[in-house]
């Protein structure tokens, strides 16, 4: 186990045979622990950050079986606090995550993920489900769990399918898999390969299990240009929706591309002006040009 009480071990980068290793327990298995890959002092704050976030904020678990109905989930964690930002780029974790896509690599996703007493398992899905690429594909997601409680097969460990990341095609959501514990200690780290069939289990102890699932995606699953930021929002606020959407102010599937569950449109550009009708008779007070506010 990495000694993090060792400040030169908490600020090493993971590297050499032992990041080797670990890529090459991903390349068989579709996964790898990384223990005691983060300090100490660092799980405690993200602990206490994160309990005063869901109080802050009034999160409520969700209302379906896949988010779970007894997990709280805080997302978009980069806005929220300064002390998330250490998190993509934590030297034990990075690196290995490098390794498996490149170092163009993006966050695709920073938030927490609590399990509480009483939830049940999550279907077994896999993190690049909805990207329509034949399998098994070069990666295109590599994702992380960091354990901030101890993870054990009673409170809810991620469940894995060891190598199924080398299936020809995704799990069927609705059907048993059998699957393994990823058990872990407290300040452990889990990685794996975004077409691993995984999810999360069953807490059926008396305790809650938490976790910040730090997910990436492979630098070149994006636009050619940067319509989300080269743009002017002033521009892009006079766009129709559906250009809107060409742009990336959209949700492909219900999931990928959101903020907080809601469309970035809504969020960052605000509502739509509903489309004039052409068959009504022109107004001679109106203005010339729309112009309405975003914010």
């Amino acid at each position: 186990m990495r000694d993090v009480t060792d400040p030169a071990a908490a600020t090493a980068p993971l590297a050499g045979a032992t990041l080797a290793a670990h890529l090459d327990r991903i390349a068989e298995q579709g996964y790898t622990v990384v223990p005691g890959a983060i300090e100490p002092d660092l799980v405690d704050e993200l602990v206490e950050v994160l309990s005063r976030l869901e109080h802050d904020l009034d999160v409520k678990p969700a209302r379906n079986r896949f988010e779970g109905t007894s997990t709280i989930r805080i997302y978009n964690l980069l806005a929220h606090h300064p002390v998330f930002a250490r998190v993509p780029v934590h030297p034990h974790v990075l690196p290995l995550v490098e390794g498996v896509l490149d170092a163009g690599c993006l966050v695709s996703s920073l938030s927490s993920i609590a399990i509480d007493p009483g939830e049940r398992a999550q279907p077994i899905h896999a993190d690049d489900q909805l990207m329509p690429l034949a399998k098994p594909h070069v990666a295109t997601v590599c994702n992380s769990m960091w354990a901030l409680t101890d993870f054990t097969e009673a409170n809810g460990a991620t469940r894995l399918v060891p190598g199924s990341h080398l299936a020809d095609a995704s799990p069927d959501l609705m059907a048993h898999h059998d699957t393994i514990p990823a058990e872990m200690e407290k300040g452990s780290v889990l990685v794996w390969h975004g077409s691993l069939w995984h999810g999360g289990g069953a807490n059926t102890t008396s305790h809650r299990r938490i976790g910040l699932a730090m997910n990436y995606c492979a630098g070149w699953v994006r636009q050619q240009e940067n319509q989300q930021v080269g743009i002017p929002l002033a521009t892009l606020r006079t766009f129709e929706p559906r250009l809107r959407e060409l742009c990336g102010f959209g949700v492909y599937h219900g999931l990928i591309g959101h903020i907080d569950r809601r469309d970035p449109a809504d969020v960052v550009l605000g509502p739509h002006p509903p489309a004039a009708d052409p068959t009504a008779e022109p107004d001679p007070t109106a203005p010339t040009r729309m112009v309405w506010d975003g914010a």
